[in-house]
């Protein structure tokens, strides 16, 4: 079944270092972004993005996310990212803190919630995450800058919208979609209930 109804195909590369988990390189996402009908965001779980995150770019990304945790020099490669045509964002593992990357906002495209541990799927979400959404969104909301604010890790139909109302407006949901059986009206349901919350009459 198709996710072509999805805003963007969510693309973790894992490097069993950075996480405990090891998953594609460039090559395969050169391939996927040759054959993908929707964009790619490319969600970089690995040691040194300094050194690899412009190759991911140069395969085919439209964004590229690189932990704050991981980044030698974060405004640097963002600017960098930027500078080579892709959207830059920033992500941040649950035990770090929003204020970490407040000296970002102005330098990337999206700030990318961690609500469960990177590396592995179909974990439950980190009630304790919920507040650092909030957080975020204030953040972002404070400087000024037109950014999105997406979450990753247990996303589902029953918290989805509670989601957005603390103000996430972009989600990464892969159980939740791969699980159905009818993918494509699972994206839209989801969707819908993000919107519905976001936009309350």
């Amino acid at each position: 079944m198709s996710i072509a109804s999805a805003d963007m195909a969510h693309v973790d590369v894992m490097d069993n270092h950075f996480v405990p988990n090891l998953t594609l390189g460039t090559a395969i996402v050169q391939r996927l972004a040759k054959v993908s009908p929707i964009p790619l965001d490319v969600h970089l779980m690995i040691e040194d993005p300094d050194k690899w995150a412009i190759g991911y770019a140069q395969a085919g990304a439209t964004s590229v996310t690189f932990h704050l945790e991981a980044a030698k020099e974060p405004i640097d490669l963002a600017r960098k990212l930027r500078a080579s045509g892709v959207k830059a964002a920033v992500a941040i593992k649950p035990d770090t803190k929003v204020s970490e990357i407040a000296h970002l906002i102005q330098e990337v495209d999206m700030l990318l919630v961690m609500t469960v541990e990177p590396g592995f799927g179909g974990q439950p979400i980190l009630i304790e995450t919920l507040e650092k959404i909030a957080q975020a969104r204030q953040l972002i909301r404070d400087s000024g800058a037109t950014i999105s604010l997406q979450v990753d890790g247990g996303v589902t139909e029953s918290n989805i919208a509670q989601l957005a109302s603390l103000g996430a407006d972009s989600f990464v949901a892969g159980s939740a979609i791969y699980n159905s059986p009818d993918r494509a009206n699972q994206i839209l349901r989801l969707r819908g209930l993000a919107l519905a919350a976001s936009n309350p009459k």
